[in-house]
């Protein structure tokens, strides 16, 4: 028989005769005509849509210390705890970087964990990342953690080729692991790992509701982490499952009954699609999306917290507290401290970011910086917008170099016209019709601003 019911959602009566049960099937389904591994993956449409339902609250959180050390050398203690406090200023008063998540293997993680708590910040809360045992368990609880995730692969390409394990195997696993994870006295965090390789309706949904019933039997809050672990998600509406992000999120909440509180996306930038999918789970119900600082994560990266920072903002019209100018901290931090090489050309805090070289480009920013500057990069990042001098920069680039030189030492703007100007042109010409290749550094050109000033 079928009810209709109240939705306590859309205030709307709904006919849902939907109660999915776990399909413990004797082979793995693998999605080969969308994954056939010899090709390239497919996208395929079956064109259902589902209803856009942006949470009023979302908000960030950060894996930078556990996924985002999975992929470069670790961390120091100090260093950890240096960028704790810059991702707490970030965040700002409302707590819009809400969580980390930290390793608690090694003693450096360990202490670096414990020097964080000590600052006694709200947020971003720590939060913790381990095997699915007791032992662990009861080690994240003696240092005082109330959250830990825990991996539950639900792909069959995990559980079947990975683990050995049935659907069925798998699920009782999975479940045994949770309660005893609340015994302990830890809030769970269940990691859903490749889920846009696993069988939605078959697996998915049947422990995502078993997660719930839980749930509500123990009365503490069991959170999903969706992951696209390999980047397969794809935001387009009408696109099919298990790719679709718009499904995978109405799904959770729709037939599992997920609150969009404990819905959490986590993905990864393999087909370019990291920071457009976050933003798509945004809007579908999910209230968080886990990011890394600067992207730095498994392969591809994670999705850049940075990035979302200005989502939020274009989505929101506002920055709820946050303090965008500590991303450029940030961004120096990690590069000039720890040896990371950020690409010059990344969004937001690589060095070439909202620098041009294109001569008309420099002329049209001495006209008015809005035409070729993103937003006011100086006022927002504390970055000012840059030229850089090459064969192609003209009269108009290095006369914009030289006021922006100038405004740095208190000095009046000159025209392009003026001798000056002219005679770096002439230099920087001469260069390039010698067979030159290379920018001209700025250490070059204050040096010959210098000699010809003084002529």
């Amino acid at each position: 028989m079928r009810d209709i019911t109240l939705s306590n959602k859309t205030f709307k009566l709904e006919h849902d005769p939907y109660s999915y049960q776990l399909q413990d099937t004797a082979e793995p389904e693998l999605f080969r005509e969308m994954f056939p591994y010899t090709e390239t993956p497919k996208i395929a449409f079956n064109y259902r849509r589902v209803p856009e339902n942006m949470p009023e609250d979302i908000f960030i959180t950060d894996t930078t210390f556990r996924d985002g050390q999975q992929s470069r050398t670790p961390y120091t203690t100090e260093q950890m705890v240096h960028i704790y406090k810059l991702l707490h200023e970030l965040g700002g008063p409302n707590g819009m970087i809400r969580q980390t998540e930290f390793f608690v293997y090694s003693e450096k993680d360990r202490k670096a964990l414990e020097k964080c708590m000590e600052l006694g910040y709200e947020f971003p809360e720590i939060t913790t990342w381990i095997r699915a045992n007791k032992q662990d368990f009861e080690l994240v609880r003696s240092i005082g953690i109330k959250e830990t995730g825990i991996l539950v692969s639900c792909s069959d390409y995990h559980i079947f080729h990975k683990m050995g394990l049935t659907r069925k195997q798998a699920l009782d696993k999975y479940l045994g692991i949770v309660k005893e994870c609340i015994e302990a006295g830890l809030r769970p965090r269940c990691h859903f790992e490749d889920i846009t390789r696993a069988d939605f309706y078959g697996f998915v949904v049947p422990f995502a509701a078993s997660l719930m019933e839980l749930s509500r039997e123990s009365g503490v809050p069991v959170k999903i982490r969706a992951c696209d672990t390999m980047g397969y998600g794809v935001p387009y509406p009408g696109a099919a499952l298990p790719r679709s992000v718009s499904g995978i999120i109405y799904g959770l909440q729709h037939h599992a009954d997920v609150p969009s509180e404990m819905i959490e996306w986590h993905g990864h930038n393999d087909f370019y699609k990291g920071v457009v999918n976050a933003t798509t789970a945004w809007m579908y119900g999910c209230a968080a999306v886990n990011c890394s600082l600067l992207g730095i994560g498994e392969r591809t990266g994670n999705v850049p917290l940075e990035a979302m920072v200005f989502e939020y903002a274009s989505l929101r019209g506002h920055l709820n507290g946050m303090n965008t100018h500590k991303i450029t901290e940030i961004a120096e931090y990690i590069q000039n401290e720890t040896g990371y090489d950020i690409p010059p050309m990344t969004p937001f805090v690589g060095e070439n970011f909202n620098l041009t070289r294109a001569g008309i480009h420099a002329d049209g920013m001495m006209k008015n910086p809005e035409i070729y500057n993103i937003f006011d990069t100086e006022a927002i990042l504390g970055r000012p917008p840059k030229v850089s001098i090459n064969n192609a920069s003209g009269l108009a680039g290095v006369a914009y170099w030289v006021n922006e030189y100038r405004a740095k030492r208190g000095e009046a703007e000159l025209s392009k016209k003026d001798t000056l100007v002219q005679k770096i042109y002439d230099w920087v010409t001469s260069e390039y019709d010698a067979g030159r290749i290379t920018v001209i550094s700025d250490g070059e050109l204050i040096d010959h601003y210098n000699e010809y000033a003084a002529e």
